[in-house]
């Protein structure tokens, strides 16, 4: 066989999909539980106690835990313990204003360079959010809605904004999630997500950023709003 004839046959069977690693699978299912509250903002990790639940040793779990300190999730002390990130509002705040900025860009970028599948993809996933019911899995929805804004920054088609966006994101998963849950607002996020999906249908780069840059603002009062109820629950 000719290495045309086995390169032609290889492609026809198409990509190996690729495996995660045990530590990856780890950061994944840490990161859900931390989503979600199982694991509180500002509690102890316990190291040994996640890894026998986890049901691998500790070397996963720490580069598991080195995964999640990247994103922001997970913060090490003076001693290197490390425990569950537990952000102030105000950085909270100043992360997403400059989130804010960097998505109006990449929405200005979308409206020039998007190819019209990645236009429909976004609108499809806008209607989808509009019409999920009331009890949707909370971590679905926020799936959808982060590949609302993920699409949106990938057609943007600039390297180094991608980058950045990838790496500011990952930071304000957790926040970014309360703010996606909190049902008083959501009215007013799906209307600022039709608001993006018309402007990048009419490839208006200028209209789109605004809509984008609006959008994240609501999200820094959501998460105010989310950390008072709380704040209140935890009282009780």
């Amino acid at each position: 066989m000719s290495a045309a004839s086995w390169a032609s046959e290889l492609r026809a069977l198409g990509a190996i999909s690729p495996r995660k690693s045990l530590a990856e699978e780890a950061a994944d299912t840490l990161r859900e539980f931390i989503l979600l509250g199982k694991l509180k903002a500002g509690m102890p990790v316990p190291e040994r106690d996640l890894a026998e639940a986890l049901g691998i040793s500790r070397t996963p779990l720490k580069e598991a835990l080195r995964i999640l300190e990247h994103e922001g999730l997970v913060v090490y002390g003076p001693t290197r313990r490390p425990r569950v990130a537990d952000p102030s509002l105000e950085e909270l705040a100043q992360n997403l204003a400059l989130l804010g900025a960097l998505e109006a860009f990449a929405g200005e970028l979308a409206c020039a360079n998007a190819t019209d599948d990645e236009i429909q993809h976004v609108v499809q996933l806008s209607r989808k959010m509009g019409s999920a019911p009331p009890d949707t899995d909370p971590l679905e929805f926020f799936r959808w809605d982060m590949e609302f804004h993920q699409t949106i920054v990938r057609a943007a088609r600039n390297t180094p904004l991608l980058e950045t966006h990838k790496t500011l994101n990952a930071r304000l998963w957790r926040a970014r999630f309360i703010s996606s849950k909190l049902r008083t607002g959501r009215d007013s996020t799906l209307g600022q997500h039709e608001d993006v999906s018309v402007a990048l249908q009419a490839r208006n780069g200028k209209d789109c950023a605004q809509h984008l840059r609006r959008h994240l603002e609501t999200a820094i009062t959501n998460i105010a709003a989310a950390q008072a109820i709380l704040q209140e629950e935890e009282k009780k």
